[in-house]
């Protein structure tokens, strides 16, 4: 479904922009794409008074807070010095509020949906990395916790093509309103003037 509307209290929110995940080879853009088309709606949404949130995974790996669970696939991301830090162009603005997890989603074990909730927030627009990941995990549980989702797909890319591709043909009509970032932009400024 094209995007129709957004609420009066719309919050953006990115998922993982951060240095090791945008350092990745990622499709159908490169993670600088994704960035700046969510830098661009992040200072829409900025002067417009709504909310920005940057998700961020982090964990150590003596810590214990990482994800329990097995699996064949080991986590495709460095973790070198500052691999978990916001990019520049997205890090700095006091008014943002920064959420880190531990696991895809960015609900699950967070305060998202607590930051969301008391800021009166009804929608969240999401962008980032990695489409089949952490932003359709964070699509799926927005959606259960009852918030309208719209997303925003060439703000967003994937390691894989075909997970990406999925994920927007058949998963986020499912669980939303799906635009580009210019027609998210347009919505905006047509109900937040």
């Amino acid at each position: 479904m094209a995007v129709t509307a957004l609420d009066p209290r719309t919050a953006l929110v990115a998922i993982d922009l951060q240095a090791g995940i945008v350092a990745a080879p990622t499709v159908p853009v490169p993670g600088a794409e994704a960035v700046a088309r969510t830098a661009e709606l992040a200072d829409a949404f900025r002067a417009r008074g709504l909310p920005v949130v940057l998700v961020r995974v982090s964990f150590a790996s003596d810590s214990g807070d990482i994800p329990p669970g097995r699996t064949e696939g080991a986590p495709r991301v460095s973790r070198a010095e500052g691999w978990d830090e916001i990019v520049p162009e997205l890090a700095g603005h006091p008014g943002d509020l920064t959420v880190t997890k531990h696991n895809w989603g960015a609900f699950h074990g967070t305060d998202l949906d607590v930051q969301l909730r008391r800021r009166g927030v009804t929608q969240i627009v999401l962008t980032g990395i990695a489409t089949s990941i952490g932003v359709e995990s964070t699509a799926r549980a927005a959606y259960e916790h009852g918030y309208h989702v719209t997303l925003a797909t060439d703000a967003m890319a994937d390691m894989s093509a075909e997970a990406h591709e999925n994920s927007v043909t058949r998963i986020f009509p499912r669980l939303g309103e799906t635009g580009t970032a210019a027609e998210i932009l347009r919505s905006l400024s047509t109900t937040h003037g």
